[in-house]
């Protein structure tokens, strides 16, 4: 049976998380607008004749010019063999980070209607469903969101996940307690398996000065999980995007390695870190103080890095 998939950018009251299972039937039949008579519509080739890895659903933002959301979700899941359908939640002409920005916000009615419109035309079948969720609300001490939507994600969202990303303030927030120490972070891995999801990493951990991934896999209930960590260099810069792209890679390479997160997260890591040290050398070739502002990613140009990454950061598996 042909494994799918789906990448949920989350965000609470979420319609998609009570989708079933479908089964794919090979011959669909289309009512024709333009001719008001009923034919056979061609088989839609991702179905009929799915890519080994399988099929993404992602509903992020989307900008016009940057790397944020689904622009930097959606081409490297293709570059790794994905067939990836985007909604986009947002369509902004730039990041919120700029001076100002225009745009539209789709509203859940408009998401229904998307949905809807899949569904009709016997395009919403996903054999199985793997909810991966970076759970968007804040960094570095500071909310994107209200603080009553906290709850919402701890109770509504992450018991639905599969997989969970958030960095240390958004684990933080999500378990009520300080991650101040690597066992901090591992304790609050252990604290949202408990909720939920069976795979968990922590992004970025920031302990006295150092910078570390914290990974999890509760393989099987009543038995420890199996608890890693990586560490990652500092850069004196901030990009925007990351966080979207490191979702997009896990998801990626978990679901070619299932059983081996390690893996999977060395390999996301690796290519992560590729492309943000060539961002960093193009910002400094153009002339650019890399401090004075927030870098757009360079992802196009590091489309290597990502389809064949060369590991040069390892897993360090926790006794």
């Amino acid at each position: 049976m042909q494994f799918h998939s789906q990448s949920i950018r989350c965000f609470p009251g979420n319609p998609l998380r009570n989708l079933g299972l479908g089964i794919f039937r090979e011959s669909h039949i289309f009512l024709s607008r333009s001719s008001g008579i009923s034919e056979m519509a061609p088989p839609i080739l991702s179905l009929a004749l799915p890519s080994e890895t399988g099929r993404v659903l992602s509903i992020q933002s989307h900008t016009v010019q940057g790397y944020v959301g689904n622009k930097s979700a959606v081409f490297p899941l293709q570059l790794l063999g994905y067939d990836v359908d985007p909604i986009n939640s947002v369509q902004f002409s730039n990041h919120t980070g700029y001076p100002t920005f225009k745009g539209q916000v789709l509203n859940g009615e408009q998401l229904w209607e998307l949905i809807e419109g899949l569904e009709k035309n016997d395009l919403l079948y996903y054999t199985h469903l793997l909810t991966v969720c970076d759970p968007v609300m804040g960094d570095e001490g500071k909310l994107y969101v209200p603080l009553d939507l906290v709850s919402v994600y701890r109770e509504k969202v992450v018991p639905v996940a599969s997989m969970l990303t958030p960095n240390q303030f958004e684990a933080e927030l999500l378990t009520g307690n300080r991650i101040d120490s690597e066992s901090k972070g591992r304790e609050a891995c252990n604290i949202l398996h408990a909720a939920g999801p069976s795979k968990v990493v922590i992004t970025s951990i920031n302990i006295d000065g150092s910078l570390l991934l914290i990974g999890s896999h509760d393989k099987e209930k009543g038995k420890p999980s199996e608890q890693f960590k990586i560490m990652i260099p500092r850069i004196p810069a901030y990009f925007t995007g990351t966080g979207d792209l490191m979702t997009a890679l896990l998801l990626g390479w978990t679901n070619k390695y299932p059983d081996n997160l390690e893996k999977a997260a060395e390999l996301a890591v690796s290519s992560l870190q590729a492309l943000l040290q060539r961002t960093l050398s193009d910002y400094k070739r153009a002339g650019h103080d890399p401090q004075s502002s927030s870098l757009e990613i360079r992802l196009i140009q590091s489309q290597e890095d990502i389809r064949n990454p060369q590991v040069n950061f390892k897993a360090e598996r926790y006794n």
